[in-house]
């Protein structure tokens, strides 16, 4: 079993799933939360609900603003918005042998990392999980989807990412070492934004959208231009990839994403964080992506109508 000593920076529907399943399975886990969420958990348990499951763990807290050691893996499971102020408070965490791995949307999280711990320090990451926060607080499990992968941005891979795996190996969730994990994370990237801008262009789930004529047609447009600054970008996507995504946003059974369910419940959404981003590097590479710009200015919109 691995020794690592784990920090999860996060205890929200992607932190608190992967982090639980790993206390669950007996790592050396810490939390690293804000004092709101610290007193939720000190008083109700980390719970692990949804599927037939109901779990309930004590897991080990650190409050924001109290670390005075560091870890050998910190795991980064934070939305967009709350990146910039978890560094700060993760950053006494990171030392000379530490690995960051993040496990957010896009890319721009991977820039910022690096720029603040160096490159050789930041893994790539993907995590595919249905989970959400309950209104108690409880991490629910929404479908089975429970995967990782993981790998190294650099050549030569750190000496450590051997006992990563051990670290995530058998825990009651799919990790995966993947030798191509940048490659991955475009894949991903041009996944839920092709998801994401058909739901949110079109104010309706993909169902909906495609049970109209030219729906379907519409669709496989923003696919083809989220495809087509992944391959400008040097990252092509693997053609089982792009036929999966394609599949999944003209599926007639397909509902809606989990932008598009905060977007009409009027709350924040990573418009910048999954488009803004997406839409300056195909302005930086030439690619034309007017779909993708619209998409990008209703949810700005849509963030300046909130505050």
């Amino acid at each position: 079993m691995s020794d690592l000593k784990i920090l999860v920076v996060g205890a929200g529907a992607t932190g608190g799933y992967f982090g639980g399943r790993l206390l669950q399975a007996g790592r050396d886990v810490t939390f690293l939360v804000r004092p709101g969420r610290a007193k939720l958990l000190r008083d109700r348990g980390l719970r692990i609900t949804g599927l037939g499951e109901d779990t309930v763990l004590e897991p080990p807290l650190v409050e924001t603003g109290t670390l005075d050691r560091t870890y050998d893996l910190v795991l980064v499971a934070v939305k967009a918005a709350g990146l910039t102020s978890a560094i700060d408070d993760f950053a006494p965490a990171v030392g000379p042998g530490t690995l960051i791995l993040p496990f957010l949307n896009g890319l721009a999280h991977i820039d910022a990392l690096d720029a603040r711990f160096g490159k050789d320090a930041v893994l790539g990451g993907v995590a595919k999980v249905q989970t959400t926060i309950d209104d108690d607080g409880a991490v629910r499990r929404l479908g089975p989807l429970q995967s990782l992968a993981y790998g190294a941005r650099t050549e030569p891979a750190p000496e450590k990412l051997h006992d990563v795996g051990e670290a995530l190996g058998n825990a009651g969730f799919t990790a995966t070492l993947d030798e191509r994990i940048t490659e991955s994370m475009w894949s991903k990237w041009v996944f839920i934004a092709a998801i994401g801008a058909v739901n949110s262009l079109m104010r309706a789930t993909i169902g909906e959208v495609v049970a109209v004529p030219g729906g379907t047609e519409f669709a496989e447009a923003v696919v083809t231009e989220a495809a087509a600054v992944a391959e400008a970008a040097g990252y092509p996507l693997p053609a089982a990839d792009l036929e999966a995504t394609r599949r999944t946003v003209t599926d007639p059974g397909m509902g809606g994403s989990s932008l598009y369910r905060d977007l009409l419940g009027g709350h924040p959404v990573e418009g910048d964080q999954i488009f803004g981003d997406l839409t300056a590097r195909a302005r930086e590479l030439g690619v034309a992506v007017p779909l993708l710009d619209l998409v990008t200015l209703q949810l700005r919109v849509h963030q300046h109508r909130i505050g």
